[in-house]
């Protein structure tokens, strides 16, 4: 009898996998139960079509009929294309050498192994697949008539479903799977179940899919570890003063305001790559705001409270810890946003104690939010306050889940098929266990912040907010910033953040780094990556100003500090956590950024 490990296959033990299946079963008959109890009790799911999907493309498909001309034309052009498809396989299948009909953009990866270019029914699958897909999508983007929020919501929900349906997804048709498949006799499968009913289970019914090991990642032993203290806390934030690493420090305070629709954590993964260890190294006196993770005690938090409880409480507490009134910030994306309105708010009130702002790939004019306004409209939102007034928060995993579907085929698909075709487990990498430490949006907050400033862009509008019954004028603001933006920004796209630039009345710097919304950013000059454009003329519009512009290698980080210094006042004597009049409360990273969501 011939080994089957003599072919490269194995054989599973039947006692070893009947008892997987024993407990699979048992585990999927307890998961399914729960998942229904949960359903017939939930009453916020009240409607079938929260996101409002479906009168865009019942207008879509109305329009389409309304022009049979032009589906007859695009149905010819996917039979032409087609044709030359066969036409090209047939020709391969006899030894034939043929250039592709369509190929992927060279930075899918869903077709990286080699099988399938080499292999002929494996390339047709695939090159049939994209001929599909762009057919599909130039009918939806194609369609006349359509108002441009609806344009926009087709476009991305077609491409979600092709994504969805990309034969790299599907186990008889990715070659990688198959092959792992007979190579370990159907063990990869077993373990992909099991990993996805893991899965199921961590995200108790609803599908938390694990994009990296969790288990080598703790917050404070590997991760967020530059040295401090929690030196002033109340309910929204913990302050963070880090310790020094020069003889001597600038006298002005910097303060770092983050975000808090994720962890603080971004700005400090490890210290090769950490924006406040960097800073520190640089001499300055480096505080952080580490926000809560809120629960419904803190629903009824506003907009305003984030200000209050947030920056301005920092200020007041840096203040009597460095003696200094005056202090820098850096506000990042949401984080950005709020540090705007309170240098607004501070200049309403013929406040000066801001000295320099540095604004990372923030919105205040959300006019083109990118693809994230698709989920912002009445509808939605009225579903999403529903929602939220049961609970008095937004569920950490709903803002993922949202940010995960902006790059799907990276943050959905690619883990789908690593973690349950291929049965592997994730690889560890500290962004991905960042980017799952999901954090929960207070209910006031998060619906003024949709309203008043996705929705009906009132932020650039003077007064067109108030908080606390003041009103926000960009233009009263003359504070020097450093505007840094990021060219593939997929949530604050640059173009729009550009739009800061024209409503402020004080000096501004913009500078564009390449990549994304995180790794623009995060670039420290040892990676030497990236590169960055800078231009000091002034222009009407983000095109004219990328025209003059400069491109530089390396991080914008070494720009920023020769900006920021100026800024920064002579060199002092350093400043120990806790030498102040405010007591140290623990360690950093303190004890809020541990607050999981789920």
């Amino acid at each position: 009898m011939t080994d089957p490990k003599v072919a490269g296959t194995k054989l599973l033990d039947p006692s070893e996998f009947s008892s997987a299946m024993t407990s699979i079963a048992e585990r999927s008959q307890r998961l399914v139960s729960d998942f229904i109890t949960r359903q017939a009790a939930d009453p916020t799911i009240a409607s079938l079509d929260p996101l409002n999907i479906g009168n865009a493309f019942l207008e879509m498909t109305t329009r389409i009929i309304s022009d049979p001309a032009k589906i007859v034309e695009a149905q010819v052009s996917l039979w032409q294309d087609y044709a030359a498809l066969w036409q090209n396989t047939t020709l391969r299948m006899l030894g034939q050498k043929t250039d592709p009909v369509v190929a992927p953009d060279s930075g899918d990866r869903r077709f990286k192994d080699q099988m399938w270019n080499d292999n002929e029914v494996f390339d047709y699958i695939k090159q049939s697949y994209l001929l599909s897909a762009r057919w599909m999508q130039n009918v939806v983007r194609g369609v006349e008539g359509l108002d441009e929020r609806s344009a926009k919501k087709v476009d991305f929900y077609t491409r979600q479903f092709v994504d969805a349906m990309s034969p790299s997804n599907f186990v008889l048709t990715n070659p990688e799977v198959l092959r792992a498949t007979v190579e370990s006799g159907g063990e990869n499968l077993l373990k992909g179940l099991d990993n996805l009913l893991g899965d199921l289970e961590r995200g108790k019914g609803s599908l938390a899919i694990r994009m990296t090991d969790y288990d080598a990642f703790r917050v404070g032993e590997n991760i967020a570890v530059t040295p401090g203290k929690v030196v002033f806390q109340n309910d929204l934030m913990q302050l963070i003063q880090y310790t020094p690493t020069t003889p001597t420090t600038f006298e002005t305070p910097l303060l770092v305001v983050p975000p808090w629709i994720n962890k603080y954590y971004i700005l400090d993964l490890r210290p090769k790559n950490s924006f406040l260890k960097w800073a520190v190294d640089q001499g300055h006196t480096v505080f952080v705001i580490s926000w809560v993770n809120p629960d419904e005690s803190l629903g009824g938090k506003t907009f305003g409270n984030y200000m209050h409880e947030g920056p301005l409480a920092a200020l007041d507490a840096i203040e009597q810890i460095t003696g200094q009134r005056r202090a820098n910030l850096v506000g990042y994306c949401l984080g950005g946003t709020l540090t705007v309105c309170t240098m607004a708010w501070l200049a309403a009130k013929g406040d000066d104690r801001i000295v320099s702002t540095t604004l990372l790939a923030t919105m205040t004019d959300f006019k083109e939010p990118g693809e994230l306004g698709i989920f912002i409209d009445e509808e939605q939102l009225v579903s999403l306050e529903a929602r939220m007034s049961q609970t008095g928060f937004l569920d950490g995993r709903d803002m993922a889940t949202t940010f995960n579907m902006l790059r799907a085929n990276d943050l959905i698909w690619s883990f789908v098929v690593n973690n349950y075709l291929l049965g592997k487990d994730p690889f560890p990498f500290d962004l991905l266990y960042w980017n799952s430490d999901s954090t929960r949006m207070p209910a006031a907050m998060h619906s003024f912040y949709l309203r008043k400033m996705y929705q009906e862009n009132k932020l650039i509008e003077p007064g067109g907010i108030e908080i606390d019954g003041i009103p926000i004028d960009l233009g009263a603001i003359k504070t020097p910033i450093y505007l840094l933006s990021t060219r593939e920004d997929h949530i604050a796209p640059w173009q729009s953040t550009f739009s800061l630039t024209r409503h402020v009345s004080g000096p501004v710097r913009f500078v564009l780094s390449a990549s994304g919304h995180i790794a623009g950013v995060v670039n420290p000059p040892v990676a030497n990556k990236y590169t960055y454009w800078v231009n000091a003329k002034k222009a009407k519009t983000p095109e004219a100003w990328l025209a003059g512009a400069t491109e530089n290698p390396g991080s914008w980080w070494t720009d920023w500090q020769s900006w920021v210094e100026k800024n920064a006042g002579p060199q002092v004597a350093v400043r120990q956590p806790g030498d102040g009049p405010l007591p140290v409360i623990e360690d950093a990273p303190g004890s809020y950024v541990t607050v999981k969501a789920v």
